[in-house]
This record gives structure tokens, sequence and C-alpha cells, in this order.
């Protein structure tokens, strides 16, 4: 049993489970279409002319939060229905698990972010940089979702139940949302809140796809910081992980 075996494993009982699908792209749709609309008459009076386009990539970052959260939820699941033990005493590596179930998070995450990408089209969106700017989003996300479905994992592996597990979700994605630039710019900002937003890896993360999004170039030492960033965040996050399934298996 290896990695595609777990992971088609995961995908069947995620589309068994398609609610959980629905559920997480039901609220980024919804500030997409709605909020865009309200805050978007105010945002032009600031010089963004498409408020939609403005929030998308903070609208897929929030979307990589949900669909990687609800990769956790799955965990207790499976470990209510016993097919969680079932693979921790079968012959396969205990990276092979972990990696199998986030890239499974990972699978999900896009297909949100397609839907989402496609709704945008009716209101105008364009990747601005063409599709060499799409392929480095596409890269920025997998690296935003695989290191949320490694946390996530990690996470569920530490709480003793979903009610819990959810209460600290909440309580981490959040404050990264709010305090980031995901639905407004920073010119205005100061003190302390700058402080914070600027500290918000996540801040860093959106402003890069916000420029892939709407410029035509962007420069190279911003791409390189931010993807530096992305590829320490997934290995301490991959690394606890695992770290915490062997603890999980370490009788």
């Amino acid at each position: 049993m290896g990695v595609l075996t777990l992971l088609h494993r995961d995908i069947k009982w995620r589309f068994h489970n398609a609610f959980t699908i629905v559920i997480t792209i039901l609220q980024p749709i919804l500030w997409l279409i709605l909020y865009s609309a309200v805050a978007g008459q105010s945002m032009h009076e600031i010089g963004i002319e498409n408020y939609t386009a403005f929030m998308l990539p903070g609208l897929v970052v929030l979307v990589s939060f949900g669909a990687c959260s609800s990769s956790g939820i799955m965990n207790y699941l499976m470990k209510t229905d016993g097919s969680f033990y079932r693979v921790l005493i079968a012959p396969v590596r205990r990276s092979s698990i972990v990696l199998g179930q986030v890239l499974e998070a990972v699978l999900c995450t896009f297909i949100e972010i397609a839907i989402m990408y496609m709704v945008s089209l009716f209101f105008s969106v364009k990747i601005a940089s063409g599709p060499m700017g799409l392929l480095l989003i596409i890269l920025l996300l997998f690296m935003t979702a695989f290191f949320m479905a490694s946390l996530t994992y990690a996470i569920s592996l530490c709480l003793p139940n979903e009610v819990i597990y959810e209460t600290m979700m909440n309580a981490i994605v959040l404050p990264i949302f709010f305090l980031s630039t995901a639905l407004f710019p920073t010119d205005n900002l100061s003190g302390g809140l700058t402080i914070a937003v600027n500290l918000n890896p996540f801040t860093h993360v959106i402003n890069v796809l916000r420029a892939l999004t709407l410029q035509g170039n962007i420069a190279a030492r911003d791409i390189i910081f931010v993807l530096i960033l992305l590829s320490m965040m997934c290995v301490i996050s991959f690394s606890w992980a695992l770290y915490r399934l062997k603890k999980e298996t370490s009788f």
C-alpha cells in the first residue's frame, strides 16, 4: 500500500461525503458575490476598480484553509468507523499515510479554487500576468494548501474530538484571514495593526497572488521570498504531522 492507494481511498471517502466540499466552498462564494458587490462601491473611492479581482486572492487562501480544515474532520470520522486504525496496522510507511491525506486535501482545495475562478470570470477577473503568472499562482496555492493540510492533520492528531478541533481551527483561521490584506489594502493602517498584518505570512502570499492577478509583472525577489517562506512552513508542518502520527502508534 503506497501513497497513491491511500490517496485513492481518501478521494473515495471525500466524494462519498461531498457535503464537505459544498460546505467549504459556500462561504467564499457568498463573500465573492455578495461582499464584493456591497464593499466594491466604496472601494472605487480609493482607486480599486475591480474589487472582486482584488479580494479573490484572499478568498482562494480562505478556501485552502476551509478545505484543509475539513480534512482534519475526515480524520476524526475515519477514527470513528475504524478505518484510521486499519491503515495504521497496514504495511505502509507513516510518511505515506500523511502524504496521502495531505495530497487529498490539496486536490480538494484545487477543485474548490477552480470553481472560485470560474465564478470570478462573470465579474471580469483575468490573470494579468498571463500563462507564466498562472503557473506561479498554481504553485503558490499548492504550497499554501500543502502547509495547511499538514498543519490541520497534525492538529487533529493532538486534539481529542472534532468539537475542540473546530474551535481551535476557528481560533487560528479567522485571525489569519482578517489580520491580512485579504479584504483591504494596508495603505491607511498604522501602529501595531500594521506590524501584526506584516508579520502574518499569508499577507505576503496574498500580496503576491494579487500582484500576479492584477499586474502584468512582479518583482522576482517578492516571489522568491514567498516561495522560501512557504517551503519552510511546509517542511515544518509536514514534519510535525509525521511526528504526531508516529507518536500515535508508539505503544
